[in-house]
């Protein structure tokens, strides 16, 4: 099969979830015999041609200089370009700004589109922009031959709203054989002596609650919050929790340093409350987090019951001054690895996705 991969800012990874799944599975693809094709933004690092044998278009992209009015000429580029190819499939990744362009893709090609979290909930959305992202979800609904979701909430909500049969397939995780721990030193923190919270600054990430939580808690470990950007909600947080206990550092995207800080960390905050399966949680598994979750129906369906769950400042700080017993931290992390490795393999999420390319094209 020729299969293009649409909607992310490029492989390999250096921004997100999209792009982290764009990189597994291309390269997957790759190996199982089919010609794979990603679209990269012309602010991507890598500008090569090729990628462990995945061809690469660098499309122009002028979100720096015009913000986010660019990611739709980004995906103008993009999209248009797909129609000079002889593509069987286009993986389509989102649609937050591409759905104004459904209309160029050719009739040929089998359009898939993993349609991600349910983008107008988003509370960091001005009302305007969310009625905007609910009809771009429906022309992006309409147009794809097959939606694909990465959460049974999600696909719930696809079939309840649209009525497509969406299938379910969700993210993976990396194990790792090793984790070096000299990778601590630049961050100021020690093995098994602090917390770890890794997420966007973003008000639906619920940072402002889980640092409120670790304050109330007295307890005397410092936390590194990693992904800090300096917007609106981003200096609020600077602003209000700054201190040496909490230390604030830019989102880091060398994986072996990322595994490394949650494998070592104490406890590990995933306050994310939006969307479907998140990448970082299913990673903070696969390390061996013990995990401080929000309480919400994506993180209670890929945790069960292997994690603290919280909705307030208050829980988490109860929760802190009562710690759980090794016996059970052992268990919760041992059952949160085996889930993934069952559920969350990339080797199986590329060949659910092939069958479903595989069926479209019968």
């Amino acid at each position: 099969m020729r299969i293009a991969i649409i909607g992310t800012r490029g492989i390999p990874n250096h921004y997100g979830g999209f792009e982290e799944c764009a990189t597994h599975l291309a390269q997957r693809w790759v190996s199982m015999g089919h010609e794979v094709s990603v679209y990269n933004s012309a602010n991507h690092p890598f500008q090569g041609s090729s990628w462990n044998g995945v061809q690469i278009f660098v499309m122009p992209d002028p979100e720096p200089h015009l913000g986010t009015f660019g990611q739709f000429i980004y995906d103008f580029h993009t999209i248009y370009h797909t129609r000079s190819q002889p593509y069987d499939i286009i993986l389509q990744l989102g649609y937050t700004s591409s759905a104004i362009w459904q209309w160029l893709f050719r009739a040929k090609p089998r359009l898939v589109t993993n349609m991600d979290g349910i983008e107008w909930r988003r509370s960091k959305y001005p009302p305007l922009v969310r009625r905007f992202l609910r009809w771009s979800e429906r022309k992006a609904a309409r147009r794809a031959h097959q939606l694909i979701a990465d959460h049974p909430a999600i696909q719930d909500h696809l079939d309840k709203r649209f009525g497509k049969g969406a299938v379910y397939i969700p993210y993976g995780a990396v194990e790792r054989a090793d984790y070096q721990n000299n990778v601590l030193e630049q961050f100021h923190v020690q093995a098994g002596n602090y917390h770890l919270l890794i997420a966007r600054t973003e008000p639906e990430n619920h940072l402002h609650l889980i640092l409120e939580g670790i304050t109330l808690s007295e307890v005397e470990l410092p936390t590194l919050v990693l992904g800090f950007k300096a917007n609106a909600y981003g200096r609020m947080l600077e602003k209000r929790f700054r201190s040496s206990r909490i230390l604030f550092h830019p989102g880091v995207f060398d994986d072996q340093i990322t595994s490394a800080l949650r494998y070592y960390s104490r406890r590990y905050f995933h306050g994310h409350s939006v969307g479907g399966t998140n990448p970082s949680l299913l990673q903070a598994m696969v390390d061996q987090c013990l995990i401080y979750a929000h309480d919400n129906e994506f993180n209670r369906y890929v945790l069960g019951q292997n994690a603290r769950f919280f909705t307030t400042a208050g829980d988490i700080a109860q929760q802190l001054r009562n710690p759980l017993s090794p016996l059970d931290v052992a268990l919760w992390k041992k059952n949160n690895l085996e889930r993934i490795r069952r559920e969350y393999n990339w080797d199986s999420i590329a060949e659910q996705y092939e069958l479903v390319f595989e069926q479209l094209l019968i």
